[in-house]
C-alpha cells in the first residue's frame, strides 16, 4: 500500500540532490531568466538608428532638410560622409552601413523649377525585415520632408505626390525574400547546435563508461587529445555544409554569387572554433546532463542575439556587445556575404578574425582546464 512516509522521504532526498548539483539547480532558475531578458528587453522585430551613408553632391538646404528629416525619425543615423559611387557599394558589401543615399547635383536647381527630380536610396535587403520599416517611413519622409522650404511661389511644388521622387534600390535581395536570409543562416545555426553537443559529450561520455582511465594511461597531452577529438567531427560538419548548400540551391533557389572555397574556408574556422566550446564544456561538466545543459546555455544566447531570428541592429547596445562575442553573430555575415553580395576575403576578414581568435581562446582554455586525473 501507498505509505505516506515513504513517499515523503523520497521528495527530500530529491531534494538534497538537487541542491548537492548546483549547475543543474542553476541552469533551472538561470535559463528562465535568460529567456525572459532577451525576449523582453533584446527582441525587437523594429530596428532603428539604422546607419545611413550619405553621397551628396548638392549640399542646398533642401538635401540638408531631407537628411535632418531622416534623423528625426528615429530610424536613421548618418554614420558617413562618402564621396564616390565605388565607397558605397564597399560600405554595402561589409554591411558597415544599411543605406546609402545618393542625392545629385543639380538636385535643388531642378526641384525648384518643378522637374521632379529623382534621387537615389540604396538598402542592404539581405535581411527584409531588418528594412522594410525604414523604407515605408523614407517614402513618407520624401513626400513632407521639403514642404517647409517650398514657401511663397514655390508653394503649388508641395502638391502630391511630391516635389522630388525618391528611387529607392534594394540590392542584394531585389525580391525581400525570406529565404535568402533565413536558409543560409540555418547552416551557422546547425553547425552550433550539432557541432557543440557532439563534443560537450566528448570526455564526459567516457568518463561514464569508464574508458577514460585508458585514454589518461597514454603518454598523449591535453593539446593531442583535444585536437584529436575535434579533426574526426569537422568532416561531420563539412558533410552538413554540403548538404545544406544543395538542399539551399534545389529546394530554395537561393543565389550563390561568390567563392564556395572561401565558403568552406569560413567553414572550417567556424566550426573549430564551435567544437572547442563542445570541448571546454566537456572538461567544465562532470556528466552527460550537465553537458546538455551547459551546451544550451551556450546555444540559446546564440540562436537569439546572433541576428538570425531577429534584426541584429534592432537590438540595444548591451546586447549587441554579447552578441558581437558569439562566433555565430559573425559566420552569419560572413555566409551572407559571400552567397548573396559576392564578398571577397578583404570583405570578410573583419568578421573572420573575431571567429579565429574565439576558437583559440575556447581551445586555450579547454586545455587548461583538460584534467590527467579522474578526480
Amino acid at each position: 500500500m501507498f505509505n505516506f512516509a515513504r513517499f515523503t522521504a523520497i521528495i527530500r532526498k530529491e531534494f538534497i540532490q538537487m541542491r548537492r548539483d548546483r549547475l543543474t539547480f542553476a541552469m533551472m532558475f538561470g535559463i528562465p531568466i535568460i529567456q525572459l531578458i532577451l525576449f523582453g528587453f533584446a527582441i525587437n522585430t523594429d530596428p532603428k538608428n539604422l546607419p545611413v551613408a550619405v553621397l551628396a553632391a548638392d549640399n542646398s538646404p533642401f538635401a540638408r532638410r531631407f537628411l535632418h528629416a531622416m534623423e528625426n525619425s528615429g530610424y536613421f543615423t548618418i554614420t558617413e560622409q562618402i564621396t564616390s559611387e565605388a565607397e558605397a557599394r564597399r560600405l554595402l558589401a561589409r554591411g558597415e552601413v544599411q543605406f546609402v543615399v545618393n542625392i545629385p547635383a543639380d538636385f535643388s536647381r531642378r526641384l525648384v523649377r518643378g522637374e521632379h527630380p529623382a534621387f537615389l536610396l540604396q538598402a542592404d535587403a539581405t535581411d527584409p525585415s531588418a528594412v522594410s520599416t525604414a523604407i515605408q517611413v523614407i517614402n513618407e519622409i520624401a513626400r513632407t520632408a521639403f514642404d517647409r522650404d517650398l514657401a511663397g511661389p514655390l508653394q503649388n511644388l508641395t502638391s502630391r505626390p511630391g516635389p522630388a521622387e525618391l528611387r529607392i534600390h534594394l540590392e542584394y535581395n531585389p525580391d525581400r525574400i525570406t529565404q535568402y536570409n533565413i536558409v543560409p543562416g540555418l547552416m551557422g545555426v546547425v553547425l552550433t547546435m550539432t557541432m557543440v553537443v557532439i563534443t560537450a559529450l566528448a570526455v564526459t561520455r567516457e568518463r561514464e563508461r569508464g574508458t577514460m582511465e585508458s585514454l589518461l594511461a597514454t603518454p598523449a597531452i591535453p593539446l593531442e587529445v583535444m585536437t584529436g577529438k575535434i579533426v574526426p567531427y569537422i568532416v561531420v560538419g563539412f558533410v552538413q555544409v554540403t548538404v545544406i548548400l544543395l538542399a539551399a540551391k534545389a529546394l530554395f533557389h537561393v543565389p550563390m554569387v561568390g567563392s564556395l572555397p572561401l565558403l568552406y574556408l569560413a567553414a572550417l574556422c567556424f566550426i573549430a572554433a564551435t567544437l572547442a566550446v563542445g570541448i571546454t564544456i566537456s572538461t567544465l561538466s562532470r556528466n552527460q546532463l550537465q553537458a546538455m545543459q551547459m551546451s544550451f546555455f551556450f546555444f540559446l544566447p546564440s540562436l537569439l542575439l546572433s541576428g538570425f531570428m531577429f534584426p541584429f541592429r534592432g537590438m540595444p547596445e548591451w546586447a549587441q556587445v554579447i552578441g558581437e562575442a558569439l562566433p555565430l553573430t559573425h559566420f552569419l555575415r560572413v555566409l551572407r556575404g559571400i552567397l548573396l553580395k559576392g564578398n571577397g576575403f578583404l570583405d570578410i576578414w573583419p568578421d573572420l578574425w573575431p571567429i579565429l581568435v574565439f576558437g583559440v581562446v575556447m581551445m586555450a582554455l579547454g586545455a587548461m582546464r583538460y584534467r590527467r586525473t579522474l578526480d
